[in-house]
């Protein structure tokens, strides 16, 4: 069968625009074949477009011979074009699953445009197929009307984020993806110059310096649905390359600019997924945060909160807790009210396994149960402390308290993590219930272990709170900064912060985090040097656009809602890449490499 051309027929409609009040006109609808029914004579057709599916009927009573072979050859997936008049199905046959479900289309012209070969999975929502397989064929994989609904609706969200910032005033300015390498985040991905042979551009990470330079340039309001690449390991939520909704604004304070924030998230999920959600949002401190849920994004959909036990058991003779408060490390502990008859033994012992996943060397508990208190520590604590304990916690029968005894941070990671592991067994998270926050007050520092050396927990042109500022030459640990994150269900959808703008404050920035006046020019020299012609004060932030539509549409993985996503290893299984390129490529840069051709085969070397 020869393959037939489009001249001559021009689509008048989308499949699922065609309605009842086209009843008796003539129509000519494109697309794939979605299912096809031979009845004996006459042939069922669900003709699939981007907009929907309706269904086509040729009736070997109606057209030619000619016709009806072609409709007998027809397959799943091949691309064809009809046209047809608009009738009334009989009442029986009426689908009310589809929009087009009360009328089809009986056709008086067939043409098949192009084959398709056996499929390796169907077209079909919520598919088993492993997902390797599906990012491999992912031309197909996005024909699925799930896949195309995640697309259709990160559309959406990018519309209106771009409509709503441009009703308050900003600019969408493009910045440049070819940059200077700025080390003192995540490993940048390099790209040689073949011009200025020996260097090398980096892939953004973010639009950062390039947003603050805006603001000395006096646009005021900029924003950008930018693209940005991290070489980091990637997990659920993460990819080497990723999109921003990314914002700057000047002569505004924090306030601002989450007043305006709260308006667009509102808008967003009102438009999108029509939830109405409350403002303002809940705010807590980047302290009180972890103090109550171990986490700086903490999931409030539920309580269980964390409880300071460390006054009541720093004398006892229990040497896990007494030693680590001896160790600078806290006593803290969760109550899992009512939930002690849900867990047995082995499901405690499952439970203190999992925390060994962040730091714990074990798990002690109580179990309070039938008027019993059940536990392997209580023979080590005076009854005073066991009855402040229970106090403390507010226990009551049926209750389940579980403890972490170590530093803070062990403590924070494995406390924070067990609750939201409870959480999920017991099935307390509701993913139509929609919890936004805003963490404040972050550190502005943090200390890595491994250099000996303050660093920036954001970055270095984050403001400290200006009462703090004193503490950069006395307690540099304790500044907090002017940031602050929006997370929704105990995931970060975006941050930000007010920026230094200030030349003697950014000095003293670079001087604590161990960046000289040489590397601090070396580094961020064309910033800084803006910076002595008159800086606005101003501050921004950033979402996830990713992340954004993942929580929205309840998807699993961030490579759901993105076209062409990686994998585990940053790999491509569509396009096979990273690839090997020709040695004359490589000469042109000056660039040799050590791997041997062999050993990338396949991404087995692709570190």
């Amino acid at each position: 069968m020869k393959t037939e051309f489009m001249k001559g027929m021009t689509r008048t409609k989308m499949c699922s625009e065609v309605s009842i009040n086209d009843l008796d006109s003539e129509v000519t609808l494109m697309g794939w074949v979605d299912t096809r029914r031979d009845m004996g004579g006459i042939i069922f057709i669900d003709l699939r477009d981007r907009s929907g599916k309706i269904q086509v009927v040729i009736n070997s009573s109606n057209v030619s011979s000619d016709i009806m072979e072609k409709a007998e050859a027809l397959r799943n997936e091949y691309v064809i074009g009809i046209v047809g008049k608009v009738i009334k199905r009989a009442e029986e046959t009426i689908n009310p699953n589809i929009p087009t479900g009360e009328i089809e289309v009986m056709v008086s012209e067939l043409r098949i445009f192009s084959k398709s070969e056996v499929l390796p999975f169907q077209i079909e929502e919520q598919t088993n197929v492993n997902e390797y397989t599906r990012l491999k064929y992912r031309y197909l994989d996005l024909r699925r009307p799930d896949m195309k609904n995640n697309l259709i609706v990160r559309h959406r969200i990018a519309k209106i984020a771009r409509d709503y910032f441009d009703n308050n005033g900003f600019i969408e300015i493009e910045t440049p993806i070819l940059n200077k390498s700025t080390p003192e985040g995540a490993r940048d991905y390099l790209v040689p110059s073949r011009v200025i042979q020996g260097t090398f551009f980096a892939l953004p990470q973010s639009p950062q310096l390039f947003k603050q330079l805006l603001m000395v340039s006096g646009y005021d309001r900029y924003m950008q649905i930018a693209k940005c690449f991290r070489d980091e390991d990637l997990r659920a939520d993460r990819q080497p390359e990723f999109t921003q909704i990314d914002l700057e604004m000047s002569f505004v304070n924090e306030e601002d600019v989450m007043t305006l924030n709260e308006g667009f998230l509102k808008r967003v999920f009102k438009e999108v997924l029509n939830v109405d959600i409350q403002t303002p949002f809940k705010r807590l401190t980047y302290k009180e945060a972890m103090d109550r849920f171990g986490s700086d994004k903490p999931d409030m959909r539920f309580g269980i909160e964390l409880v300071d036990l460390t006054d009541i058991v720093k004398n006892c003779e229990f040497k896990v807790f007494s030693e680590a408060i001896k160790n600078g490390g806290s006593v803290r502990a969760i109550n899992a009210k009512g939930l002690a008859e849900k867990f047995s033994r082995r499901d405690i012992d499952s439970l203190g396994e999992f925390t060994k996943i962040y730091g714990a060397k074990g798990m002690a508990w109580i179990q309070m149960q039938g008027g019993e208190i059940k536990s392997a520590i209580t023979k080590f604590l005076k009854e005073e402390e066991v009855n402040n304990i229970l106090k403390a916690m507010n226990a009551q029968d049926g209750d389940l308290i579980l403890f972490a005894a170590d530093r803070n941070k062990v403590v924070y990671d494995v406390l924070g993590n067990l609750r939201l592991e409870i959480a999920r067994r017991m099935n307390m998270l509701d993913k139509n219930e929609y919890n936004f926050l805003w963490v404040t007050e972050f550190p502005l520092l943090e200390y890595n272990d491994d250099e000996k050396r303050y660093q920036a927990m954001h970055h270095p042109f984050t403001m400290p709170m200006d009462e703090d500022l004193e503490l950069l030459d006395t307690n540099p640990g304790a500044v907090r900064a002017k940031a602050y994150d929006v997370v929704l269900n105990g995931t970060e959808l975006g941050g930000g912060s007010m920026r230094i703008y200030n030349s003697q404050i950014q000095e003293k920035m670079f001087e604590v985090i161990g960046i000289d006046n040489e590397t601090a020019q070396e580094r961020f020299g064309f910033l800084l040097n803006a910076f002595k012609y008159g800086v606005p004060p101003h501050g921004g932030m950033a979402y996830g656009l990713d992340r954004l539509c993942m929580l929205m549409l309840g998807a699993d993985s961030i490579r759901d809602v993105i076209a062409f996503p990686k994998v585990q290893n940053s790999s491509c299984p569509l396009t096979d890449a990273p690839s090997l390129v020709d040695e004359k490529q490589l000469k042109e840069l000056n660039i040799k490499t050590l791997v041997k051709k062999e050993e990338s085969v396949n991404g087995e070397n692709k570190e």
